[in-house]
């Protein structure tokens, strides 16, 4: 399923909150901060607002069904963004990562999150590890992911810091304070 097809959902109470759900390549315990220029390596899943409590419960069902980390191979090199001025080295498919996506997607929509970039969701979904300085993955690794977590994008408001908020997986230390 991609955002245009989730069912309509009920109105969510509360106020609004920016998340992203990814798959840590460099693992990033709950609540410790980081600087929207130097994210830790990672997958993105998916990217929405809702609220906070709202959003913490649809992430959690979607990997409640959820068992075990995710192989991956590293494929080729890609630009992504606003001129091709991000670039990015592409996970290559593997179904239990687009299933993944697909429950986060679905349950998110249930909970009456609002999606950005939609067209990036379902087909459009393209699993990426964005290359950060020296920091990269290469063509050809194999990572497991199994860190998974919720992030903040503005926690109090402040929109230059990154937190986790909740993790799932190897070493998860589960949902941290509201």
């Amino acid at each position: 399923m991609d955002a245009s097809e989730a069912p309509a959902a009920p109105e969510s109470s509360g106020p609004q909150g920016a998340f992203v759900v990814v798959a840590f390549v460099e693992r990033t315990p709950v609540g410790e901060p980081f600087s929207k220029h130097r994210w830790p390596l990672h997958v993105t899943l998916l990217r929405f607002d809702a609220p906070y409590e709202a959003a913490l419960a649809a992430v959690g069902r979607a990997f409640e069904a959820h068992d075990g980390g995710i192989g991956v191979r590293i494929g080729g090199d890609a630009h992504f963004g606003y001129r091709g001025r991000v670039r990015v080295s592409l996970v290559e498919p593997e179904p239990a990562l687009d299933a993944l996506h697909a429950r986060v997607l679905a349950e998110v929509a249930a909970a009456g999150g609002r999606v950005h970039s939609p067209q990036h969701t379902g087909p459009g979904f393209k699993p990426h590890v964005s290359v950060q300085g020296e920091r990269r993955v290469h063509r050809g690794d194999r990572v497991r992911l199994d860190d998974f977590a919720l992030v903040d994008m503005a926690p109090d408001g402040d929109t230059s810091v990154r937190v986790v908020v909740a993790d799932w997986g190897a070493g998860a230390t589960r949902p941290g304070p509201a």
